[in-house]
Parts: structure tokens; C-alpha cells; sequence
């Protein structure tokens, strides 16, 4: 359990055993010599499993990845020096989108700071105000008290890279030489004395949050509003299907339609919703559709959609705007007529039941609402449906439609930033086959989205990454996990050589210099990358093939199915349909 051998592998030892026992699970290694204390005692723990990845920032999307599915804090260790810095786009996107992260920087000593000492840099308070809690360790030490003091920093970090919000938790970690586990004979005066029990009052107890809401008054005001929606934003929960109950339960309470972001599981769970709407960026479009569906009231539950036209909706209309989430961050992008109710949808339909039951004063204008939106929807589906279904070219909408009606019940899929985010909030159709999304919609970029997708099928069911070819570029480092995943992932790849978001922009008018700096085509032989790698490869040339391929998915491995695409094109009959549908 200890490693005697010498003050720096005491240290560490004491430092792994209590995150073992906190119930830490995986642990990611970046190679380098001052980390050398802590990737030994990473390395001979038993019970935490202990992944070496050469690229640091790919390494730290990984533990993203990992951190997302599990809902668990996963540790990164790195050497010092700028290899800590190559964390810091996944740190950013952690804090943002809320997932826990426990960063170890190993660093030199302070006597060798300062004077030019090698691979040397101020790694303290490195990330600046994005860790939820930093600290510097002390210089190790054979001292009992102050590995009490270890012990009891650690616990603290693992509570609050988890409390009152997930996010990231950085300790940066000091070592003088010996950094490997020679001996050093003073360990033995600690040996005798260490207590049997020194880890035995670790609580893995899960902090709880008290909380004295009342749901009542809240229904009753709720009732009061003939007009109004519930918005099912960009959510990634712990369990998909509680956590679309809870929505559904609101929904059919209050008589409200639900508008569910394609990135929401409601939309992969749709027969426990009966008032679910998807088309809504389509539907308001319209004008005067937009002005006869003005709400009174909204609820927000996740994150806004990505819809910009959804937002602009909103903004105009200025309806009563109440936010459902736990956190203490302000959510409230619109600046609107906003209450945020700090409770978790989960937690308010468990009061639901308990609320005495009475209907809501406009029942009969509420359901008359929400059934305009829900005849919108049927008609705004079925003529995505009969247009997609006709295409037999290769275009990029009708991949995002075609995947929740082919994929295997259950599937884990990332979806990366740019047009693939766009086209599932559009063209995702509701199904029940439980599918299970995940991005990095916190800061939105494209950074890590093949390690990510990768850290998400970690041990998980045969998972998909959609993804373009930029992003995939951004990120080919990421190849080199693929002797480390234990699992399978289908990279489907649209390849339209370029930023075909930017398309889309009113810059894409002015060429030059709008192909080579905004579209920046890359003219990447993807079948030569896929070999470099030892990577499956297949180039699609037919919907039925893509299909055929994706009918059941393989059990382990990396492949890549490239669907080759037009960008102009596809910009073109966006443009074309999106407001006829």
C-alpha cells in the first residue's frame, strides 16, 4: 500500500491510496521525468487503471471523455514545465461544460525556480480562475502531520472538483531528487510508526446539498400562463432516461410542449414524451408563425439549444423566463425576465406528486396551444422525412437524419462543434432507441474532438464520433490512443474539405479571402492517414452502403468512414429548403 523506498514515493503512495479510496478509478499519464514519484504510484496501484498518452493535450480531452461518461473526477499527471500548459484548452472546457478533472502537475522544487533551471515555468495558479480549487502541495516529507495534511488536501480537492459544481481541481506538486525509488534508509523510523488506520475514515459519502424548495407556488404560477413552452436544452445527465421522465412529468402537468435540442437524450427517448417538438428552428422560421406561438412563459432545463434562430425568438417575444439547475452560475445568456429556480429537474418531480393536485385556469387555451405546435410538428417532419428520403446524393443534412433511425439501441455518440451540432438540432429525428449524446458544448470549439470521443468509448458499448474533416485534423494525435482503447469507435467523417460552417456566414461572399482563410481546405488523403495509423478505413458512396455499415457496429478497434461532401452545395440547399420545410 506505502512505498517505503524513499521520502517521494512515501509521498506519493499516500497521495494514490486516498483518491483510491475517494474512488478514483482511472488515472492518465504523460511521460516526463519530474512526475517519475507519481507515475510509480499510479502505476503499481492495483485498483486504478493507468493509461500512458505521449500528447498532453490529447491525453487531457481523453480524461475528459472518460470524466463526461462516468460522472467520476479522472486524474491527469504531467512533468513540469509547458507540458502542464498543453492542458489548459480541456481545462477551459471542463469548467464550461462542468465535468470533473483533477490535474497533478509535478514540479521542481522552489530553490530551482527562478534561475534558469531546465524545464522550469511559474505552474502555480497556471490556469488561472478556471479551477474550482489550486493549490501547491508542500515539499514532501516523512512527517506525520503533514501527511495528514496530504491526505486531508486530497479529500478536500476530490469534494471539490465535484461541489457545489463539477469542474477542474489543480494541485501542483513539488519533488526534489531522488525522483526514483532509490532508497533512503530515514524512511525506516516512519515504517514503524505508520498507522494501521491511516485511511480509514475516508468517506466516500456524496456531499448533499439541503434544500427547502417549495414547488407549489411555483405551479400555481405556472398555471396562470395559457402560452408556455419547456425548453429541453444541451444536457448531458447521469441517467438519460430518469432525467426525460422528469421532463415529461412537467410537461403533461402544465400542459406545456417541450422543444427538445437535438444534443437533449429527450429526443432519443420520445415515447415517454408526448408533447415533444424538434422542428422548432424550422417552424420558426416563419413569421408569422413565430408571432402566433409567442409564449408567456418558458423553462429552461440544460443549456439554450444551439438555434440562433430560437434565441433571436426569444429575445423578441420577452417572455417570463424561469431556469431549472442546481448550479450557482448565472445561465442567462438572454438577459431576460429571468428566475432561476437553483433545483435539478430530477429533484423537482420528485415534489411533483406530492404537490395537492389541481389543473391549470386555462386549460383549454394551453391545450389548444400546445397542440398548434404539436400539428406544426407533425407537418414540419414529415416534410424533412419525404425530401431527405428522396436524396440519393451525398449531403451532409441527411446524415444527421438518417443516424437516430440506423444506429443500435443504446449508442454513445460524440458530435462534434461546427455544422454536425447544427445539423442534429435540426434534422435529428425523435426516436426510442436511447441513444446517448455527448460534446463539447461548454467553450464550443473544435479542440480534442477525437480524444474526447475516444475517452467516451472507453469501456463503454461500440460508439460513433461525427464528426468534419477539420476537427478531426485538429486533433490526429488522438490516433495514437488506439492501442489504449479498450472498446470500439465508428469516426463517421464528413469530408467537405474545409469550414463548411463558414459557408454559411456572410463572409463566404467575399473570395478572396474567404476560401484560404475562413474554408482553409486542407486536401487531406484520408485513406494515407487512416494507413499511417493502422486505422480501418472505408470511403462511402451510397446511403445504402452507410447503412449496411453502420447495422451493427464492430467490437473493438478504430475505423473511419469517410462520406465526401460538397460544401458549396450543401450550403446551398440549406438555403434552398430550410425555410420551405
Amino acid at each position: 500500500m506505502i512505498d517505503f523506498r524513499n521520502i517521494n514515493t512515501v509521498w506519493a503512495s499516500v497521495l494514490v491510496e486516498t483518491l483510491a479510496k475517494l474512488g478514483l478509478k482511472t488515472a492518465i499519464l504523460c511521460p516526463g521525468s519530474r512526475s517519475t514519484p507519481l507515475t510509480i504510484a499510479f502505476a503499481q496501484h492495483s485498483s486504478i487503471e493507468t493509461i500512458p498518452i505521449l500528447d498532453e493535450r490529447s491525453a487531457s480531452f481523453f480524461a475528459l471523455g472518460i470524466a463526461k461518461k462516468s460522472g467520476l473526477p479522472t486524474v491527469l499527471v504531467c512533468t513540469s514545465g509547458t507540458a502542464g500548459a498543453n492542458f489548459y484548452p480541456a481545462i477551459i472546457e471542463a469548467k464550461e461544460s462542468r465535468v470533473p478533472l483533477l490535474i497533478l502537475t509535478a514540479d521542481r522544487p522552489p530553490e530551482l525556480r527562478d534561475c534558469h533551471a531546465g524545464q522550469t515555468i511559474d505552474q502555480v495558479k497556471l490556469y488561472g480562475n478556471y479551477p474550482n480549487f489550486q493549490t501547491e502541495l508542500s515539499i514532501p516529507s516523512l512527517d506525520l502531520g503533514l501527511l495528514g495534511y496530504l491526505r486531508q488536501t486530497l479529500i478536500y480537492a476530490w469534494e471539490r472538483s465535484q461541489f457545489p459544481i463539477s469542474g477542474v481541481v489543480h494541485l501542483n506538486i513539488p519533488f526534489r531528487d531522488p525522483l526514483y525509488p532509490v532508497y533512503q534508509p530515514e524512511t525506516e523510523a516512519l515504517k514503524a510508526i505508520f498507522p494501521d488506520d491511516f485511511f480509514a475514515k475516508i468517506n466516500l459519502a456524496k456531499t448533499q446539498i439541503s434544500s427547502n424548495f417549495d414547488l407549489s407556488n411555483y405551479l400555481k404560477l405556472w398555471y396562470n400562463y395559457p402560452q408556455g413552452i419547456i425548453i429541453a436544452g444541451v444536457a448531458q445527465p447521469q441517467n438519460s432516461e430518469v432525467y426525460c421522465q422528469a421532463i415529461a412529468q412537467l410537461s403533461e402537468h402544465l400542459n406545456y410542449p417541450v422543444l427538445a435540442e437535438g444534443l437533449s437524450p429527450v429526443r432519443n427517448y420520445a415515447n415517454l414524451n408526448p408533447y415533444l417538438i424538434s422542428t422548432y428552428d424550422l417552424i420558426l422560421r416563419n413569421p408569422t408563425l413565430a408571432e402566433k406561438l409567442a409564449p408567456q412563459v418558458v423553462i429552461l432545463i440544460g443549456d439554450l439549444p444551439t438555434s440562433k434562430t430560437l434565441r433571436n425568438w426569444l429575445e423578441k417575444q420577452q417572455p417570463d423566463y424561469f431556469i431549472l439547475d442546481p448550479s450557482y452560475q448565472n445561465l442567462d445568456g438572454l438577459h431576460g425576465k429571468t428566475t432561476h429556480i437553483r433545483i435539478s429537474i430530477e429533484q423537482l418531480s420528485k415534489q411533483i406528486d406530492q404537490v395537492e393536485n389541481s389543473e391549470p385556469i386555462n386549460l383549454d387555451i394551453s391545450k389548444l396551444y400546445c397542440n398548434f405546435w404539436y400539428e406544426l410538428e407533425a407537418k414540419s417532419r414529415n416534410n424533412i422525412d419525404k425530401k431527405l428520403n428522396q436524396i440519393q446524393s451525398l449531403i451532409e443534412p441527411k446524415v444527421a437524419w438518417l443516424l437516430p433511425q440506423i444506429l443500435p439501441k443504446n449508442t454513445p455518440i460524440f458530435i462534434a462543434n461546427s455544422m454536425p451540432v447544427r445539423d442534429v438540432e435540426i434534422f435529428w429525428c425523435p426516436n426510442n432507441l436511447n441513444i446517448q449524446p455527448f460534446f463539447n458544448r461548454g467553450a464550443n470549439g473544435i479542440d480534442g474532438t477525437l480524444s474526447t470521443a475516444l475517452g467516451i468509448a472507453h469501456h463503454q458499448q461500440s460508439s460513433i464520433l461525427l464528426t468534419g474533416d477539420l476537427a478531426l485534423l485538429h486533433d490526429t494525435n488522438g490516433f495514437l490512443l488506439r492501442n489504449q482503447l479498450i472498446g470500439h469507435l465508428t469516426i463517421i467523417l464528413i469530408n467537405n474539405n474545409g469550414g463548411g460552417i463558414f459557408e454559411m456566414l456572410p463572409i463566404s461572399q467575399f473570395d478572396p479571402p474567404f476560401e484560404d482563410y475562413f474554408a482553409t481546405p486542407q486536401n487531406i488523403n484520408f485513406a494515407q492517414l487512416a494507413a499511417t495509423y493502422n486505422i480501418n478505413y472505408e470511403k462511402i458512396e451510397s446511403w445504402e452502403q452507410f447503412k449496411q455499415r453502420l447495422n451493427s457496429l464492430p467490437k473493438t478497434g478504430i475505423r473511419i468512414l469517410e462520406i465526401p461532401t460538397n460544401r458549396k452545395i450543401d450550403a446551398e440547399w440549406r438555403q434552398k429548403y430550410l425555410k420551405q420545410f
